[in-house]
């Protein structure tokens, strides 16, 4: 499949809005587009899905080896395109690599022979647009770059300058968006608001597709589209069960598509239950699993949703429960809100955290597991705000970061109850 990453010099450029646009546009002209995202993500890909109209999978260099991409990339097979969204900067990652990279997006475009799309944000600078393009050309000679898109651009003048300094480099522009486009996402504290709480997100997503036809050369970034990579055998993580009760609501949303991809493959049967609307899990399932999300803004609908709480009991008595992250924090023993209110949770474990004292977690991680549902090493990533205030039940596993380095978030279990701030990507490269 032919493709271009869409990446930029930092994270605030415009790639998102630069993507969805993208897909948009080359949808409403009949093409089929795969969308994915690069790096751990979960709230980027819901808007693709929305956009494309086809699920949105992340690739990891960190957390994935090749096969696994390959793979991936082939879920996506009957696609005109793809258009995959990088993370932060085109060459940021981590300092030590594993799987393939270093987790930067240029890894992606490497492995896949896909150009890059350089998004500019273009405030405050003219010519220097010239040095920022001509760096992101030489930085690797494995990355193609198949040309920029001048983002925020205040005036005629302006884009000129910047034409002027690029066409002497023989660096193409491949669009123009001007600073009063008007398109943006509403962000919260770890990211964009999730797509299925937008209100308004199809006039968004047509607007951005409107604006892109208009302002991005659409045929030029069809003919830039180019690579593709063969694929290779690969069996991704078995199901937890042959039926899995599946959180999935406005506070439990962040659930790898790739992973549920991977367990209806091998014939699972997902059983989808809302603890929003006080649904138990299904008493057919097997295991239950509790994704992240965003439970500390629902705190107290959670701790009154009775019939959920007694259901994640009484099946944690028989079978498995496992809660990632968020999940992790439903089946604690409370949760303190922003406000400093301490509201009940599950008490599955007796796991206590809050959200008055927020401080970041952030970064790759590595989970050998000393019990739960998985017994091979792990990879997957850590990102939340919640400080634990007690963790008293037995680790769930021995975590490091990126660097090798211990993590003190270690998760715990409890008869059959295992959680921890470990958001699984798969089996460790």
């Amino acid at each position: 499949m032919k493709g271009l990453v869409v990446s930029a010099p930092a994270s605030g450029s415009g790639k998102t809005t630069v993507t969805l646009g993208l897909i948009a546009a080359l949808r409403a002209r009949g093409l089929v587009v795969q969308p994915f995202k690069s790096g751990p993500d979960y709230i980027d890909p819901a808007f693709h899905r929305r956009a494309a109209g086809r699920e949105s999978y992340n690739l990891d260099s960190w957390a994935m080896g090749r096969a696994q991409i390959a793979h991936l990339i082939g879920l996506g097979a009957g696609a005109d395109l793809a258009i995959a969204e990088g993370s932060m900067g085109l060459f940021d990652g981590v300092a030590r690599p594993a799987g393939c990279g270093n987790g930067a997006s240029a890894d992606i475009a490497a492995l896949t022979g896909w150009p890059v799309l350089l998004v500019l944000d273009c405030k405050g600078q003219a010519q220097s647009a010239g040095a920022v393009a001509l760096g992101f050309r030489e930085m690797r000679r494995d990355v193609a770059l198949a040309g920029v898109v001048l983002n925020r651009v205040a005036s005629p003048r302006h884009e000129a300058l910047m034409r002027h300094a690029l066409d002497a480099l023989a660096i193409p522009v491949l669009g123009v968006l001007p600073r009063e486009a008007g398109i943006e996402l509403p962000e919260r504290h770890l990211g964009l608001v999730q797509a299925q709480e937008h209100a308004a997100l199809e006039a968004l997503l047509e607007a951005a597709g409107a604006a892109a036809a208009r302002h991005l050369d659409l045929d030029a970034i069809i003919a830039a589209a180019a690579g593709g990579i063969a694929a290779e055998a690969f069996r991704p993580l078995p199901p937890p069960a042959e039926r899995i009760a599946l959180a999935q609501d406005d506070a439990f949303s962040f659930v790898y598509p790739h992973l549920i991809a991977g367990w209806r493959a091998a014939g699972a049967t997902i059983l989808p239950f809302s603890p929003l609307a006080d649904q138990a899990p299904e008493d057919s399932a097997g295991a239950c699993w509790l994704p992240g999300g965003y439970p500390e803004l629902h705190a107290g609908r959670l701790a009154a949703a009775g019939r959920f709480r007694d259901g994640l009991r009484r099946f944690a008595l028989t079978r498995p429960v496992h809660g990632e992250c968020g999940g992790y924090m439903a089946m604690g023993a409370g949760l303190v809100d922003a406000q400093g209110s301490r509201h009940e949770m599950a008490g599955l474990l007796g796991l206590e955290t809050s959200y008055a004292r927020r401080r970041m977690h952030l970064g790759y991680r590595r989970a050998e597991p000393l019990a739960g549902l998985y017994a091979q090493p792990l990879a997957g990533h850590e990102f939340h705000y919640a400080t634990i205030l007690a963790q008293p039940d037995a680790a769930l596993a021995r975590v490091t970061d990126a660097n090798g380095d211990a993590v003190t978030e270690t998760g715990s279990h409890r008869g059959h109850a295992t959680g921890s701030f470990f958001h699984l990507i798969g089996a460790a490269p």
